[in-house]
């Protein structure tokens, strides 16, 4: 299982899905949740979504206003994404049972993902972990492991959080995700705890269990697209000579 959020109005949106559900295409016994942050679920995702050949489940759920950001605010002001992916894990209580074994994974649209790294999460038991690259202000963090054991982290930016690891860092058993029923993301999570408030309910950093060849091995990679730069688009707007609004971007 892969749940991935979405944030709806920005111009990358369709390609980053298309492009991530062309990796997703490639990796075997795939269930894919998808949740846009939003009133309603779109046409442009449900139509992709139907037209991916993947197995998935469209969902929606908008954030409360209080917590959105506003135009001015920097991305990094407030949490993005909680309540999504909250209903991610809502939805797989409601419908999967304790006996199914299967691994939850959140992933982002506009991440990079290696086909190796869900060979790697395959074998999870409670939650593995490996290296995320390009993220942090550094080429990569990643878990410190001593004789196949995780003992501390490689990162620059508030390395005192009980789990200094992002959100692409990570996947968590299914069973031991149903199993914790609290367990869930923390809305109101201090900048950077977001992982920390989940991981903290279900695993301890001695139980975590490390992949990618002792976390040796970039999988994954925060490559995100740049926002596009619409500048004589404007420009034509003015004019009335905008591009055709019927064509999907």
């Amino acid at each position: 299982f892969l749940s991935c959020l979405l944030f709806p109005g920005r111009l990358v949106q369709k390609a980053e899905l298309i492009r991530l559900s062309q990796t997703f295409l490639h990796v075997k016994k795939l269930h894919w949740i998808v949740v846009e942050d939003a009133a309603n679920r779109s046409k442009l995702v449900a139509d992709l979504l139907a037209q991916s050949g993947l197995s998935y489940t469209h969902l929606n759920l908008p954030t409360p206003t209080i917590y959105k950001l506003r135009e001015s605010d920097p991305n990094w002001l407030k949490p993005r994404g909680v309540e999504q992916r909250n209903r991610g894990i809502q939805w797989l209580r409601e419908n999967r049972e304790l006996s199914e074994e299967a691994v939850v994974y959140f992933a982002d649209d506009d991440n990079t993902y290696s086909l190796k790294l869900f060979d790697e999460m395959r074998w999870t038991k409670r939650v593995s972990v490996w290296p995320v690259g390009l993220v942090g202000g550094l080429r990569f963090e990643r878990p410190l492991v001593e004789n196949g054991k995780v003992v501390g982290f490689y990162t620059a930016w508030k390395p005192n959080r009980p789990f200094p690891m992002d959100m692409a860092g990570f996947a968590v058993a299914l069973q031991l995700l149903l199993a914790n029923r609290e367990a869930r993301f923390d809305i109101n999570a201090e900048r950077g705890y977001l992982e920390s408030s989940l991981l903290q309910s279900l695993v301890s950093i001695e139980e975590l269990e490390p992949r990618a060849n002792n976390c040796n091995t970039v999988l994954v990679w925060h490559t995100r697209a740049e926002k596009p730069k619409l500048k004589q688009e404007d420009l034509l707007l003015k004019e009335g000579k905008g591009s055709d609004v019927r064509i999907e971007v």
